[in-house]
C-alpha cells in the first residue's frame, strides 16, 4: 500500500512541472488553448507509442455500443484541466495553483465518495474525512499567504 502512495506522490509531483512546461509552451504558441491542444496531441502519440509497444487491444465498436455518454468524457474534461491551469499558473504561482486543485480534488472526491459516482465504491463523510478536507482548503489560505 505504501508503494502506490508513493507513486500517487510521484504523480502529484508532476503537476507543477507539466503546468510550467505547458506555460513556456503557451509563450512560444501564443494561446492557451494551442499549448493544450499540442500537450495532447503529443500525449496521444505517446499513449499510441506504448499501447502498440504493449499490444493493447483497441476494441472501441463494442465498448460504444455499451457505455453511457459521460464514459467518453475524460479527456475533454483532461483538456478543460490543462487549459485552465495555463490560464491560471501565472496569475496564481505554482504553490497557490496545486494547492488549490487538491483542494477541489479533495471536496470533489468527498462528493464522489460519498454517492458511490464514476465506478467509485461508496464510502460516507464522516467527521474526520470533512476535517481533512477542511485542512486541505485551510492550506490553501495558508499558501496564499
Amino acid at each position: 500500500m505504501i508503494l502506490f502512495v508513493l507513486l500517487a506522490i510521484l504523480g502529484g509531483a508532476m503537476l507543477p512541472v507539466q503546468t510550467g512546461v505547458n506555460l513556456q509552451l503557451r509563450g512560444l504558441l501564443g494561446h492557451p488553448l494551442t499549448a493544450a491542444l499540442v500537450s495532447f496531441v503529443v500525449g496521444s502519440v505517446g499513449l499510441a507509442a506504448a499501447a502498440a509497444v504493449v499490444r493493447a487491444p483497441v476494441t472501441l465498436g463494442g465498448a460504444w455500443a455499451r457505455s453511457e455518454w459521460w464514459h467518453w468524457s475524460g479527456g475533454l474534461l483532461g483538456a478543460v484541466y490543462i487549459a485552465g491551469t495555463i490560464v491560471l499558473a501565472p496569475r496564481l504561482g505554482a504553490a497557490t495553483l496545486v494547492a488549490a486543485l487538491v483542494a477541489g480534488q479533495m471536496i470533489a472526491s468527498l462528493i464522489v465518495d460519498q454517492f458511490g459516482w464514476v465506478g467509485f465504491a461508496e464510502h460516507p463523510i464522516s467527521p474526520l474525512r470533512l476535517l481533512g478536507a477542511a485542512l486541505v482548503v485551510g492550506g490553501v489560505v495558508l499558501v496564499r499567504r
